[in-house]
């Protein structure tokens, strides 16, 4: 059996979890399946896949491979679309990362509308607080909020948000508006983040102003803290995208605005050294589009 018959095998097994499944998605024999397995893991000299009676499950190494073997096999699709001429038209699976709340509100129903625009794009959507590796992850497209270091991956600029402070009009009303950054050691404060104990919020341009605080509460997810910050129990400090519908529906207000740090850029980043296939430049069109259009953040 040749290298890509046996690359494709294993793919259809990883992705429907079994060996008959993938027979009956690949027109083969169960037997045939496992043959074609049992000879690429003594090609490759390691294990694929864990078996038993009940299941077959990706070992390590296999999941490794895995992202190899998906990889290689869209470049192939995008090769032979290419050159056929087809390389215009967006199709086949795409692959986007975002961190989790932006994912929610931008990334997800953008994504939805560019499905329904092209029907022979299959989209894979993964919303995650970290840094990925594009490569090694086999992603096409990520959406980061960050000042970006010297890589190899192609960057659009869509937008920036702010890191503000906010507290809900009730708790303002409950309590003294803070006026300085020091001021906030008298207030209760919500701090989104997995670390705990004290911590120190820099303020200005230049992040030269330190002030340490003491939280009241720690949570490791926005959405929770927005959620206790409208409910009035105290202040945090969030990305402005995180708190833009609750500012703009009335439930949160900012305060200590001109103290704010200098915005963080959102860039929308592809890998570069091949050519990007149909898929990713329309997405990357379409995305960059609409979030550019957005005044949250890219307010006029």
């Amino acid at each position: 059996m040749d290298r890509l018959h046996a690359m494709q095998v294993f793919a259809a097994v990883a992705r429907s979890g079994g060996f008959a499944a993938a027979a009956r998605q690949l027109g083969m024999s169960p037997p045939a399946v496992t043959r074609a397995i049992a000879a690429l893991e003594d090609r490759i000299g390691t294990r694929l896949f864990s078996r038993t009676t009940r299941s077959v499950s990706l070992t390590e190494a296999g999941h490794r491979y895995l992202v190899d073997v998906e990889r290689l096999l869209q470049e192939l699709d995008d090769a032979e679309a290419a050159a056929q001429g087809l390389h215009a038209s967006p199709r086949g699976l795409l692959t986007i990362t975002a961190p989790v709340m932006f994912g929610r509100l931008y990334i997800a129903p953008i994504l939805l509308d560019f499905l329904d625009q092209h029907p022979d794009v299959t989209g894979r959507l993964l919303l995650l607080d970290r840094v990925t590796n594009l490569l090694e992850e086999g992603m096409d497209v990520a959406l980061r909020i960050s000042h970006l270091g010297d890589s190899s991956m192609a960057a659009i600029r869509v937008g920036s948000v702010r890191s503000v402070i906010c507290a809900s009009p009730d708790y303002l009303k409950r309590q003294a508006v803070p006026q300085h950054p020091g001021d906030l050691a008298a207030h209760r404060l919500i701090v989104a983040t997995s670390s705990l104990g004290i911590q120190e919020w820099r303020f200005g341009k230049d992040d030269s102003l330190a002030v340490r605080i003491n939280p009241a509460l720690v949570c490791n997810s926005n959405a929770a803290v927005v959620q206790a910050v409208e409910s009035g129990w105290g202040i945090s400090r969030l990305l402005s995208y995180q708190v833009g519908p609750s500012i703009a529906a009335g439930r949160i207000r900012l305060v200590l605005e001109s103290f704010e740090r200098a915005p963080l850029p959102v860039h929308l980043v592809h890998l570069e050294g091949r050519r990007a296939s149909a898929k990713v430049r329309a997405f990357i069109d379409f995305a960059a589009s609409r979030l550019r259009s957005d005044p949250v953040i890219n307010p006029r």
